[in-house]
Formats: structure tokens, C-alpha cells, sequence
């Protein structure tokens, strides 16, 4: 059988120079006020968004105790449609200073490509980076979808694995000294994320596990 080799994520429209998407990735060790600075940010968020917005979560390395990450906050919103909610949050997250980005879809974890509806890992993507705020990238995500369940899991999984942090932590570090920018940086880590979240969906079945329970 042939190798298979992973896609690239390639966004739906050409990327300008300087979104994030070409930074130079930087790893920096973990921040105590990481915690609070999510909350505080995850509460604003709601607050603009109002009811459309079913939840929102800080996800992603800053949002798990002791792990090194990039200085910048991963946050998802879910919602019970993904055009609706583009529609309705166009405008306050625009005051926020967040620009929408043009990817509208995941990375569906290798081996479930066969099993899985592409349209099932449908997203939308807001970035901010503005001079006098914080960076944040923001996820909108269906409730329910098997990619809004993965963020959740994988974050909540590091939580209650604390022995698995350094060796992830690790791996990051490594990486981000070795590609150039931030999109390279997310492709070479699918895998990885597809590996932990198979051990993941174990625990998952093995703790009676589930996404804002």
C-alpha cells in the first residue's frame, strides 16, 4: 500500500503577508497568570457575544497548568449554527479588534478520514493582534462536532495527565525552533495531536468523560 503523507492545511482564500499564520512560532515556559487572563477573556468574549454563543472555553497549551506555549490565548466558542453565529458576531468581535481568517475546517485526525464527514470538522476562525491587547485566536466550533469535542478533550486530558506535560512541552520547543512559521508549525503537530488523541478517547471511556460536563 502506499505511504500516505498528511495535507497541508491550506486556507480557502490566498493569506496576505503578516497574518498569523506565517509568525515565527515562539514557545516560551508556562505563565501562572495564563489561568486568570483566560477567564477573564473567555467572560468578555461571552458578554459580547451574547446568547449565540453556547459556550466558551479557554482551550489550547495556555490553558492547561505547567505547559510552555506560545504567548498567545486559544479560545472556543460553541454554537448551534456556524453561518448564524458568523453572521451575528462579525460586529462585536470586530470592535474587539479580531479579523476573521479564512480557514473553515480542522485537521480530521489520521485514520478517521474514511469515517468522518469533512463537513463535520467545519469551523470558523477570528485572530487578533493588536499592539494593546492580548493575542488571542478564536475557534468557532459547533456544539457537538467531533473538533469542538477534541479541543476539549485534549485540554482536559494534559489537565488530569500532569506527568505528560514536560515531554509535550518538549516537543514543542523543539519544533518551533525548527519551521519557519506558525502554519508549518500546526501541520508537523497534527500528528502528535492525533496520537494523544487516541490515548485521549481512552481515557475518555475509561472516566465517563464528556465535553462541559
Amino acid at each position: 500500500m502506499p505511504q500516505q503523507h498528511p495535507q497541508p492545511r491550506v486556507p480557502e482564500e490566498p493569506q496576505a503577508p503578516g497574518q498569523p499564520e506565517q509568525e515565527k512560532p515562539v514557545v516560551v515556559p508556562h505563565d501562572a497568570a495564563w489561568a486568570a487572563g483566560g477567564a477573564a477573556l473567555c467572560a468578555r468574549l461571552h458578554a459580547a457575544l451574547g446568547p449565540a454563543a453556547l459556550h466558551v472555553d479557554h482551550i489550547g497549551s495556555t490553558s492547561v497548568p505547567g505547559m510552555a506555549a506560545k504567548d498567545i490565548y486559544d479560545v472556543q466558542v460553541s454554537v448551534a449554527d456556524l453561518d448564524a453565529a458568523t453572521a451575528a458576531f462579525e460586529a462585536p468581535l470586530a470592535t474587539l479588534g479580531f479579523v476573521r481568517r479564512p480557514f473553515l475546517r480542522d485537521h480530521v485526525p489520521a485514520g478517521r478520514e474514511d469515517d468522518e464527514d469533512p463537513a463535520d470538522w467545519a469551523k470558523r476562525y477570528w485572530s487578533r493582534r493588536a499592539a494593546h491587547d492580548v493575542p488571542v485566536n478564536l475557534h468557532v466550533r459547533r456544539a457537538g462536532s467531533p473538533n469542538e469535542r477534541l479541543a476539549l478533550l485534549f485540554r482536559d486530558w494534559l489537565r488530569a495527565t500532569p506527568q505528560a506535560v514536560p515531554a509535550y512541552a518538549r516537543f514543542k520547543y523543539v519544533l518551533a525552533g525548527a519551521v519557519p512559521d506558525t502554519g508549518t508549525y500546526a501541520d508537523v503537530k497534527d500528528p502528535v495531536v492525533d496520537l494523544i488523541g487516541v490515548v485521549a478517547e481512552q481515557w475518555a471511556a475509561r472516566t465517563g468523560w464528556s465535553p462541559h460536563r
